[in-house]
């Protein structure tokens, strides 16, 4: 039995109907094509009015390039400081103010012109473009005027300058090759040819720091290729032709920094060496002077061959000697540079092995991380722990240069020693000499050792040069920059797609939110989804206005709608409900008011007495019937009355122009319908009323509202539920279930009252009746959705072909 009562209130199965689902979506095309024509709208101004953005781009390779000229003079220099430059550290540099400042400078920077838009009020940069000849008469770089001038042309021998000063506009007339002060700037305009009037110019003068930030601000690097030495760099700009300019500016200001960087080694070589040529070729010359003098006042000629070889022994030794305390001096300076925390030092230079390679090997890793430091400084604070672990690698190093150097002079010194001890043997044969002769030779060998360190030195000084001018830059030009004309941004593609998605969702969202939202019933689908009691029909909205009284009775004045035919569907299926009585009670209700019961049951009530039947209409709503104002009667004498023992059944039957059908009012409204509703003499109506009618069609009080008609309910032959399309509640469909589970009835049907096809609120699932799975009753009825102009029903609804809408409701 549990079982049984299981499947007889088990819902039925529903699918999703893919087809309606598109109908639904279609149904609503207009808020769609809306919402895209309006995303649409607001994306073609947004591009209108955002300026466009223009991008350029070239590639630099970064390389080390050698010169055949070093290898020719054999030298080496010992500093490579792009060996130890990244990519990274490279863009650091690429961007570094000094180096844009000057890539600025090579452009024609000095006087920007403009023009306004006449439709958006907005000034473009004409750049490289100079539509008027502005001379500077007098002009301060460091004190000047910095606003926009406007220049509107008045005729050949005038013109009008605007400029504001103070906050105010000054409205100046001037004339062609006559200078005019702006501040504390003069100018001279040379008549610019053939101007339309309305024509207005705009000039600014710049500072190069003017343009940092707009260089600094569009200036991109990134790598051509992973772990490649190229470089792709990228300027944008709302002037295509300047971002192409300062592009190639900035890479050939690079390729000049990075040149004299690297001289820079070489540079300081030949400084050190003229310092000391200075001095030694002093020496030189006094020495000279000194041995022409001592031979004139000795009037000596030359000295021994024995002397000589004595001569030349000590010159050698006097020679390393004087080298070796060059390069002492070279390396102080090194440690002086190294105490002092200079940037990019460097050896001076390599004295025939005398400089350590462990030394230059240091020095070239302390500058590779003072320039890591600096690369870290842009993104950390000398607090963080990445800076002081950098801090810790230098102080180590320093410590180990400082060390070496400390060494490399210790063995200086050690061998300047030893050289004094080899040249003791030697100053002691030359004492043995005669005392002109050896002051002689002492004069000579002051002279020699000074000579062949100044030829050295010399020597070094030449392959210094050579190697200066055969340096190249570590980095090549691929590609040039080249003016590109197509924006970037705004995207106007993108733009475009974006605004048809969001237009898509914006419609779509619409529809799937309105109908999220919607808490009433619009289709038979719906109602099955909620109760498994059947429908017993689909009633059709009449395409008209209708009274708010039904007096028309349109099921009889409108035979031939649709409307008309759904209620005969209705009562076409009534006959299979309670088919074994032979007069039928049959109850009609709601759960609300408004709902239409008391329509249905007139119409429903007129139909049958179509069909040669008798029948008598109860307005058994003693609360507010309406009945009595659909027959035109009043309301004295009725159902109130019979029950409360005032008149008897004859007194209260009105006869309606439609054959073969009767009813009875409400009459007036008493203080306690439910109790009158409960009486015996209501049963004893219904009893007597079978003698005379075959069905007894009662229109009761809402049942959710008020209880008056429960009693009536339960002693019915059928219950009709009716719930209004568009008016009802998801909850109305559960309350005839609910009523039929408490007062187990099983003579409940529901009518769908006024419907109207609204797929977008229709349910995208279709019903499937099938086996087991739907125990309860059904019937078959139809909507009669898309039979509207199949020519058997005559509507007043008139069907234009413009109406496109129509199109998807079918």
């Amino acid at each position: 039995m549990e079982e049984t009562e299981k499947i007889k209130h088990k819902l039925p199965n529903q699918e999703i109907d893919y087809f309606k689902l598109a109908q639904i979506l279609l149904s609503r095309w207009y808020w769609i094509a809306g919402s895209l024509l309006i995303c649409m709208v607001f994306s073609n101004l947004y591009l209108w009015y955002t300026p466009k953005i223009y991008a350029t781009y070239s590639t630099m390779k970064f390389e080390e390039k050698k010169s055949e000229l070093p290898d020719l003079a054999g030298f080496s220099p010992v500093s490579d400081r792009a060996s130890m430059s990244k990519i990274q550290s490279e863009t650091i540099v690429l961007q570094s103010t000094p180096l844009l400042l000057n890539a600025i400078k090579q452009l024609d920077y000095r006087i920007s012109f403009f023009v306004v838009g006449r439709v958006l009020s907005r000034t473009s940069e004409l750049y490289p473009a100079k539509p008027l000849n502005v001379q500077l008469v007098k002009f301060d770089s460091l004190n000047f005027f910095h606003d926009l001038v406007t220049f509107n042309p008045v005729n050949k021998k005038s013109f009008n300058i605007i400029y504001k000063n103070g906050g105010k506009d000054i409205d100046q007339t001037c004339y062609y090759n006559v200078p005019f002060t702006i501040g504390p700037t003069s100018f001279s305009i040379s008549y610019p040819g053939e101007l339309p009037k309305t024509t207005s110019i705009l000039f600014k003068l710049n500072a190069p720091e003017d343009f940092v930030g707009r260089v600094r601000g569009g200036f991109h690097t990134s790598e051509a290729a992973k772990n490649s030495n190229i470089i792709s760099l990228q300027e944008t700009d709302l002037n295509p032709q300047f971002a192409a300019d300062i592009l190639n500016a900035i890479m050939k200001e690079y390729l000049n920094y990075d040149r004299n960087q690297r001289t820079q080694s070489a540079t300081q070589m030949i400084q050190f060496i003229d310092s000391q040529l200075d001095f030694l070729s002093k020496e030189v010359k006094g020495s000279e002077n000194s041995i022409t003098q001592y031979k004139q006042s000795k009037k000596i000629l030359d000295v021994g061959t024995a002397s000589e070889a004595t001569a030349s022994e000590a010159k050698e030794l006097g020679s390393q000697m004087a080298l070796l305390k060059i390069q002492a001096i070279a390396l102080d300076q090194v440690k002086q540079e190294i105490i002092k925390g200079k940037d990019n030092l460097n050896l001076n230079f390599n004295l025939n092995g005398l400089s350590d390679s462990e030394l230059a090997t240091s020095i070239t890793t302390l500058n590779g991380l003072i320039g890591e430091k600096s690369t870290l400084l842009k993104t950390y604070n000398l607090n963080s722990a990445p800076v002081q672990d950098i801090d810790q690698q230098i102080l180590q190093i320093k410590n180990n240069a400082l060390n070496i150097i400390n060494a490399e002079n210790k063995s200086i010194d050690s061998k300047i020693q030893y050289l004094n001890t080899q040249l003791v043997p030697v100053n002691q044969q030359m004492s043995q000499l005669p005392v002109a002769e050896r002051d002689l030779l002492s004069l000579k060998r002051d002279y020699e050792i000074n000579d062949k360190v100044y030829s050295f030195l010399s020597e070094k000084k030449l392959d210094a040069q050579i190697t200066s001018a055969g340096i190249m830059p570590g980095a090549t030009i691929i590609d040039l920059a080249q003016p590109n004309f197509g924006p970037v941004s705004p995207d106007v593609s993108g733009m475009h797609r974006t605004a048809i998605i969001f237009g898509l969702i914006i419609g779509l969202g619409s529809i799937i939110l309105i109908r999220i939202l919607n808490p009433f019933i619009y289709d038979k689908e719906t109602v099955e989804s909620l109760t498994s009691i059947p429908i017993l029909g689909v009633i059709r909205k009449f395409p008209e206005e209708i009274d708010e009284y039904s007096t028309q009775i349109l099921a009889i004045s409108k035979p031939k709608s649709i409307f008309a035919e759904s209620v005969r569907s209705v009562r076409t299926n009534l006959s299979f409900i309670a088919s074994e009585k032979k007069v039928k009670v049959i109850c009609i209700t709601s759960e609300v008011a408004g709902e239409g019961k008391s329509f249905v049951a007139v119409n429903l009530a007129s139909t049958l007495s179509l069909i040669d039947k008798k029948v008598v209409l109860i307005a058994a709503d003693l609360r507010r019937s309406k009945i009595h104002k659909t027959f035109h009667v009043p309301n004295d004498v009725g159902l109130s009355n019979y029950l409360a023992n005032q008149c008897e059944v004859g007194d209260i039957i009105n006869h309606s122009s439609q054959k073969n059908l009767d009813f009875i009012i409400s009459g007036p409204v008493p203080p306690n319908p439910s109790e009158l509703l409960h009486s015996a003499r209501m049963g004893q109506l219904i009893d007597e009323l079978k003698q005379t009618y075959d069905f007894i069609m009662v229109d009761t009080a809402p049942i959710g509202l008020v209880s008056d008609a429960v009693p009536l309910i339960r002693t019915s032959d059928v219950n009709l539920f009716v719930i209004r399309s568009g008016k009802s509640k998801f909850y109305a469909a559960t309350v005839p279930q609910r009523v039929a589970q408490e007062y187990n009835l099983d003579n409940t049907a529901i009518v769908l009252n006024a419907f109207e096809q609204d797929l977008l609120h229709s349910r995208y699932y279709t019903t499937k009746f099938s086996g087991d799975s739907y125990g309860a009753k059904h019937y078959y009825y139809s909507d009669y959705t898309g039979y509207e102009s199949s020519g058997y029903y005559v509507d007043t609804e008139e069907k234009k072909w413009w109406n496109i809408r129509r199109w998807f409701t079918k």
